[in-house]
């Protein structure tokens, strides 16, 4: 289903068939790191343990400063997150995408982004950026990305740069 807004900072979402509710809880990380904290085994897991991305490459000085977007299943456990950094003349950029194995496919990813998406728009970003790995090209596509450049490898994955176009408030 669609995000619905329950507060300034929660989205709540439900997939679809799944008869399993997803909150997916906006923080700011120089405020709130709940968020960020919850994300961390995640992005852990499928980050450096599964795509073998080296910890100093994963964990940066952006994370403080970033809205943390983490879906979590009725267990309360973290199965999706990505984070939007600050803008800069309104331009943003999506990051650290990741959603865990068993439900990649499901439609929670796509929820986290569209939430960071809206929360874009809402402060005003004209513009997203985002490095897609080339498997997830289809992902950003279908949500209104487009490619920009030439691929290129970043942590020994194929990347390419997407972007896409805001409505400002929507």
């Amino acid at each position: 289903g669609e995000p619905v807004s329950v507060g300034p900072e929660t989205t709540t979402v439900a997939l679809d068939g799944q008869g399993e509710r997803l909150d997916a809880v906006l923080s700011p990380g120089c405020q709130v790191g709940r968020a960020r904290a919850e994300a961390r085994p995640l992005r852990t897991d499928v980050f450096i343990v599964e795509q073998r991305v080296p910890v100093e490459m994963e964990w940066d000085d952006d994370d403080a400063h970033c809205l943390h977007a983490v879906a979590r299943n009725r267990l309360g456990d973290a199965v999706a997150t990505a984070r939007l950094l600050p803008a800069v003349h309104g331009r943003t950029r999506i990051g650290r995408m990741a959603v865990i194995r068993s439900l990649r496919g499901t439609g929670v990813g796509r929820e986290v982004l569209r939430a960071l998406m809206q929360a874009s728009a809402r402060r005003g970003d004209r513009e997203i950026l985002l490095h897609a790995q080339t498997s997830a090209l289809g992902f950003y596509a279908r949500e209104g990305f487009v490619v920009q450049g030439e691929r290129f490898e970043e942590a020994g994955i194929e990347h390419v740069e997407m972007v896409k176009r805001l409505t400002p408030g929507a």
